[in-house]
């Protein structure tokens, strides 16, 4: 087995970190989609509202000491613009008035520093599925199957080893439920916004997906529109 947004409804889940602290960035970042999590970052609050204006995300995980906007000010704009984002706002402070505060800005969870990254996981995913409407945890069509809480795949019993990508990419194609993914969408959901738009890397991955996936073809690729499960 494999070990392993547009629209609200779609299953991949996109996070974006706000964290001035480059290092514990790149942790996260790293952790978060080895847990097949689409991820952004900002280090200052500035960037992070630049970030929410032109992406949608799942969940934000919002240090609140942020330098230029700080992580209050950020919180108070997301939800004042009714943004449909999660916030799980992080500090090195954790005492009950602290986590009042938090809470009372708008912010859906709150976790002191240090913390176990194991539960921010949880935290997150308890948010995302808070932020979308539910969604089965195994996605099944026509053979394929794919428990997106395991993170294991298999058509017709057999089971399938795929990278994260490749997962990932599988299960935006399985949860349209026969609907075109673009490949600017499959650039959107399971890679992130640093991604070149230009990139053939959904078309490199596509190839490698459909080799392991085997005979007979069961993605369909439609000319100039995206890929969908036939």
């Amino acid at each position: 087995m494999s070990a392993l947004r547009g629209p609200r409804d779609h299953c991949r889940m996109r996070v974006l970190i706000a964290e001035d602290h480059p290092d514990l960035v790149d942790i996260l970042r790293e952790g978060l989609q080895a847990e097949g999590m689409a991820v952004d970052a900002a280090l200052d609050g500035a960037a992070a509202l630049e970030q929410l204006a032109v992406n949608s995300y799942d969940v934000l995980v919002l240090d609140r000491d942020l330098p230029e906007v700080h992580g209050d000010e950020v919180c108070r704009s997301l939800v004042a613009g009714g943004a449909d984002t999660r916030v799980l706002m992080l500090t090195a402070a954790g005492t009950v008035g602290d986590r009042v505060d938090g809470l009372s800005l708008g912010a859906d969870d709150y976790l002191a520093k240090p913390f176990a990254f194991a539960e921010l996981v949880a935290r997150i995913r308890a948010l995302a599925r808070r932020a979308r409407p539910a969604r089965p945890p195994v996605l099944n069509r026509s053979g394929l199957r794919v428990d997106t809480v395991r993170r294991t795949a298999e058509r017709e019993g057999r089971l399938l080893t795929l990278t994260a990508k490749e997962f990932g990419v599988l299960e935006e194609l399985l949860s349209a439920d026969g609907a075109v993914v673009t490949s600017e969408d499959l650039l959107e959901r399971v890679w992130d916004a640093y991604t070149d738009p230009f990139t053939n890397t959904v078309r490199v991955t596509m190839m490698r997906l459909r080799r392991k996936l085997g005979d007979p073809p069961i993605v369909e690729t439609v000319p100039s529109v995206g890929y969908r499960i036939s």
